[in-house]
């Protein structure tokens, strides 16, 4: 299981969000460090029962040539490997996870080509706490190319559109461990090398207190696979005051990564906020037709230090198809720039 804290502020108009990062003069940069250890603490399966500490490093930046044209990227370095033994910062390779222009072609419209990220639900975003997304990141799209659009219809409300595939080019691989390059031959729902994958998101603001999204996405089958994959999202957030959140988000999926099963993920997930503390828990459901049924019931602390240093832990306890795991979280997050 993964956890992967994301950043906060976002490059503009390089992504489907109208935030944007930080900025004097044409060059604007952010990023964050996250050191931790997660630990499967106990499991009726032996083998589950391991350590990884583990370091992960995203930078974005962006170059404004005018006040419509923008370059933009994002660098991670993480362990691109998943850990078949207790690991110690091992398995790290640094790769780029964004890259390409974005335009401004008016006030409330926005168009980004390169490797991009489209948008398609948003638990990894909203959800608070070290397990607040780990089976919803099962469905988030990443490191794809392609073509981002982003239109204000309404006050408060977005739409957005994406067409693209999963990236095979040479920025697939990664440096330090080297996860291979990324080809058509490996198969996958998205995985077609065409601009044949489509993405379609509407987004609104509901006053300052409530938001929702909703969204649908087709993506082709691949290599190997047997049907396209069609999915939908939708989700709400809501500040009841300044203590407390609620953030819930449902997704259906048929033909789930171009294979025969259908999938439901289910994420229900509540903040608490007391001076520099936040207590969160969530509970989640993942389940596939053949592959049963995944609950995740996790509880969390984060501590915000003066300097914006971020402490956290949390405590989850998995029912993966009757094998029951007791995992342990703990992190540092460091956020640079801004």
């Amino acid at each position: 299981m993964t956890h992967k804290h994301v950043l906060a502020a976002l490059l503009p108009f390089a992504f489907t969000t109208t935030q944007a990062i930080a900025q004097d003069g044409p060059f604007g940069w952010e990023g964050e460090i996250e050191v931790g250890v997660e630990s499967v603490l106990s499991s009726d399966a032996p083998g589950n029962e391991l350590s990884d500490a583990f370091l992960n490093v995203e930078i974005s930046g962006s170059y404004a040539f005018s006040d419509r044209v923008f370059v933009f990227g994002t660098l991670a370095a993480e362990s691109v490997l998943d850990p078949t033994d207790d690991r110690a910062f091992e398995d790290i390779g640094i790769y780029v996870k964004e890259l390409g222009l974005s335009f401004a072609l008016m006030e409330s419209a926005s168009i980004a080509l390169g490797k991009i990220t489209p948008t398609f639900g948003r638990t990894w975003d909203d959800s608070a706490g070290y397990f607040g997304s780990s089976l919803a990141e099962d469905y988030e799209l990443t490191e794809q190319v392609g073509i981002v659009a982003d239109v204000e219809i309404a006050p408060g409300g977005t739409l957005s559109f994406g067409v693209f595939y999963a990236d095979d080019t040479s920025l697939s691989r990664s440096i330090g461990t080297d996860r291979g390059r990324n080809t058509i031959a490996v198969g996958g729902a998205g995985n077609t090398g065409k601009l044949n994958n489509v993405t379609l998101s509407w987004t609104q603001e509901l006053g300052e207190s409530t938001s929702i999204q909703i969204a649908a996405r087709h993506l082709s089958a691949g290599v190997g696979e047997i049907a396209d994959e069609t999915g939908l999202t939708a989700s709400v957030a809501h500040q009841f005051n300044d203590s407390f959140s609620m953030f819930a988000e449902l997704a259906r999926f048929n033909n789930f990564g171009g294979g025969a099963d259908d999938a439901t993920y289910a994420t229900l997930n509540g903040a608490y906020y007391t001076g520099q503390w936040v207590f969160s828990g969530t509970v989640t459901r993942r389940d596939l037709n053949s592959g049963g049924t995944t609950d995740l019931v996790s509880v969390s602390a984060e501590y915000e230090f003066n300097n914006g240093f971020v402490a956290g832990a949390g405590l989850a306890l998995v029912d993966d198809n009757g094998t029951s795991d007791t995992i342990l979280g703990v992190n540092l997050v460091v956020p640079l720039g801004g």
